[in-house]
């Protein structure tokens, strides 16, 4: 739905620009490409940002759900490891050899 009411303003946008100032052809061009690019950046971070999270909250759910996973080529699982919600880091627990050893769930698979 944001989407949508973007489009619809950038459509204003290029209508302002059209009818009501004194661009050449050659500037309005340029502002719409400049525009165009801007736009359709911003949807492509919000995409990769959103695959990123979901990546990483299947992560944490695997986590919740005992399985071992993959973190830079190192086995996390609930036994050696806790999970700090907040930043959603893995913390190696006492009496074990990932002691005090910190992951992030970004970097699993």
């Amino acid at each position: 739905m944001a989407y949508l009411a973007g489009l619809v303003v950038v459509g204003f946008f290029f209508l302002a620009l059209n009818y009501f100032t004194e661009l050449t052809k050659h500037q309005k061009t340029l502002v719409t490409a400049i525009v165009l690019g801007i736009v359709l950046s911003a949807i492509a971070y919000n995409a990769y940002s959103t695959s990123q999270r979901e990546k990483m909250l299947n992560t944490v759910m695997k986590y919740n759900q005992h399985k071992t996973i993959t973190c830079s080529d190192i086995e996390i699982n609930d036994k050696n490891y806790t999970l700090s919600v907040g930043t959603y880091t893995f913390i190696g627990k006492e009496d074990t050899p990932n002691y005090g050893q910190m992951v992030s769930a970004s970097t699993c698979k």
